[in-house]
């Protein structure tokens, strides 16, 4: 299976703030990620837009688009250089019908994707306090982009500004720095060289 995806796919580098498809565009492609990370965006960019999340290695972006033969619901922009794969659309589909292991993994994105479209209904909408939105973004992006610790922390890098960072917990950038400040001052997460720890997620869940 996987020597056929490499016959099927060429490998693509993008710099750092570089654009790979804007909302709307028909979907062509969809995109496995081999290294590097890209944030996802709705909404057009003279009005406000709103970060939906963002991928790392592993993810594949494009899919549900290719699969309905639609538009792209989202934007992806790279945060970092990255290297990608792109599939064109009817190979991919021709891919999918040749192997039963890649059509499981494929409803298995499929279902991710609307776990994270849950998460961030659920951020905004339930968590009462900036401290308990900003504390569940925190624990989203471990689980999409962190690595474990042994120690049973997370660690990932801090690749979003404190105003991307207010953007997705619905607040003021002021407040995303103050609230960082508190977190870090009881120890609950540390900041240093580009990466976030959280070294208490047991207490962000708390707060959560």
């Amino acid at each position: 299976m996987l020597a056929d995806l490499e016959l099927a796919t060429s490998t693509i580098s993008l710099p750092a703030q570089a654009s790979l498809f804007t909302q709307g565009e028909e979907a062509r492609c969809l995109y496995l990620i081999c290294s590097g990370y890209l944030k996802l965006t709705a909404g057009r960019p003279q009005d406000k837009q709103m970060i939906v999340r963002v991928a790392g290695p592993g993810s594949m972006l494009g899919l549900y688009a290719v699969l309905s033969h639609g538009v792209h619901e989202v934007s992806a922009e790279s945060l970092t250089p990255a290297q990608l794969r792109p599939v064109e659309r009817d190979r991919f589909l021709a891919f999918l019908r040749a192997h039963k292991e890649a059509q499981m993994r494929a409803v298995q994105c499929i279902c991710q994707e609307y776990r994270f479209a849950l998460q961030d209904a659920c951020r905004i909408a339930l968590a009462e306090t900036v401290a308990a939105r900003l504390s569940r973004l925190l624990l989203e992006l471990a689980h999409q982009i962190g690595e474990h610790l042994p120690e049973g922390g997370f660690r990932f890098p801090l690749l979003l500004t404190h105003e991307e960072m207010a953007s997705m917990a619905c607040t003021t950038r002021e407040t995303v720095t103050r609230t960082l400040g508190q977190f870090r001052k009881e120890g609950w997460i540390s900041i240093e060289d580009g990466l976030i720890t959280l070294q208490d997620p047991e207490h962000l869940q708390a707060v959560v």
